[in-house]
């Protein structure tokens, strides 16, 4: 089949002379960056035809690892004619490496990276990502705009720099079966901790954090203290409280508080052991997924505190010095599409929440996503959405981790 005749000639032309090079060095064609908004998007699709899209993405969960690679990857395939190359990278990691790259105007080594928040903020702050370009995204028509959950990430405009794919929100994890009456507050979880000396921590990393932000809100006069950007007072009086809180506590940890896991996938490990009494989750979701896999036990349950937990909403970016950025916005398309969010949404897939307008899907998506919330352990959505606390400017989030490692870990592993 000859081209379209809708291509202008010049864009014809740098698509050829692209193919040319990517034969020569046996990679398929890929405009570059400058070239891909003025490309209609099936040429787009053509061109990232038998190329290779290497996804920096954390891969610290089986389940998500399995999604990627024995659902994602497969139709990508057989469908688009790329392979994806799923390796680790994720938060700090992500940035290092691509200022490295960038200052040593090395080519790059991802085309594709899973962020948020932090790290969406630190990577604009360099210049390191690649955009706009998520708005050209056929299934980009289907995401749920309006929600505020969706169209900001940490209080950011993406502005078209990335591209959502989930959403979660965080929920504490126990067994029923072992507490039958859990804390539901923040005051409650402080004297529940005091009398279960050694059943309670939380994890060095994203989801540790996330725990104290969420304190911060409850003992700082609630999120709307906290928005319209980062305030140093405001910062400064929460986090003694929440330092205050975290002392009166720490005796009584796991440990003695003297030693966090590094990650959630070892707090969960410690929970399923019965070392301690809850685990923790940015998705409230993952609880059926683990109880489906028989890794947490059948009378596990979410809890949602009432002051409130944090819902936000994940993203892929596309680096600027990314060799393959035709190919990584494929890949970031059919992230999108019904079928893979549904796929995902599944509880013995992953459980991870839609970025879609469900009301809005054509056919019977609507309803195969509607069957979903029927699961028993499933938290109901009147919840979700009441208890419900937005993310808030990124600045606070990387304060409480680094004032976290020097004043309460120490030397703690």
């Amino acid at each position: 089949m000859g081209p379209s005749p809708s291509i202008p000639a010049t864009t014809l032309v740098t698509l050829a002379a692209f193919s040319l090079a990517a034969a020569s060095c046996g990679r398929a064609a890929t405009p570059p960056p400058r070239d891909l908004a003025r490309i209609p998007w099936d040429s787009l699709a053509a061109s990232a035809r038998g190329s290779t899209v290497t996804w920096r993405m954390w891969r610290g969960d089986p389940s998500i690892n399995a999604y990627v690679d024995r659902w994602v990857s497969p139709r990508l395939l057989q469908r688009y004619g790329i392979t994806l190359n799923a390796v680790e990278g994720q938060g700090a990691e992500i940035v290092n490496q691509l200022q490295v790259e960038k200052e040593a105007r090395a080519g790059g080594t991802a085309d594709l990276v899973w962020i948020n928040g932090e790290t969406f903020h630190q990577l604009r702050q360099a210049d390191l990502l690649y955009g706009p370009w998520s708005g050209r995204l056929p299934n980009a028509a289907w995401v749920d705009s309006a929600s505020p959950i969706i169209s900001r990430d940490f209080e950011q405009d993406p502005m078209g720099y990335e591209s959502p794919w989930g959403t979660v929100q965080f929920a504490l994890i126990y067994d029923s079966a072992r507490t039958p009456a859990p804390p539901r507050s923040y005051a409650e979880l402080r004297q529940w901790i005091l009398a279960h000396p050694g059943r309670f921590t939380h994890d060095q990393g994203f989801t540790g954090i996330t725990l104290l932000k969420q304190l911060m809100y409850a003992l700082g006069g609630g999120v709307e203290r906290f928005q319209g950007g980062f305030h140093e007072e405001v910062y400064a009086t929460a986090s003694e409280r929440i330092w205050r809180w975290l002392e009166e506590v720490r005796p009584a940890l796991w440990r003695g508080g003297g030693s966090y896991p590094p990650g959630v996938a070892e707090l969960h490990r410690l929970f399923a052991n019965g070392e301690v009494d809850f685990t923790m989750s940015n998705n409230q979701n993952e609880v059926m997924t683990k109880v489906a896999q028989g890794i947490f036990p059948e009378t596990a349950r979410a809890l949602l505190l009432r002051d409130g937990t944090i819902a936000n909403a994940h993203f892929v970016g596309i680096p600027a010095n990314a060799p393959n950025p035709a190919g990584a916005m494929v890949v970031a398309d059919f992230l999108l599409s019904p079928e893979a969010q549904l796929e995902k949404a599944r509880s013995p897939v992953w459980g991870d929440g839609t970025v879609l307008a469900e009301e809005r899907l054509p056919g019977d998506w609507a309803t195969s996503f509607a069957e979903l919330a029927r699961n028993p352990r499933a938290l109901p959505r009147d919840s979700l959405a009441r208890y419900a606390r937005p993310e808030v400017d990124p600045e606070y989030h990387e304060r409480l981790a680094r004032e976290w490692r020097s004043r309460i870990r120490r030397g703690g592993s």
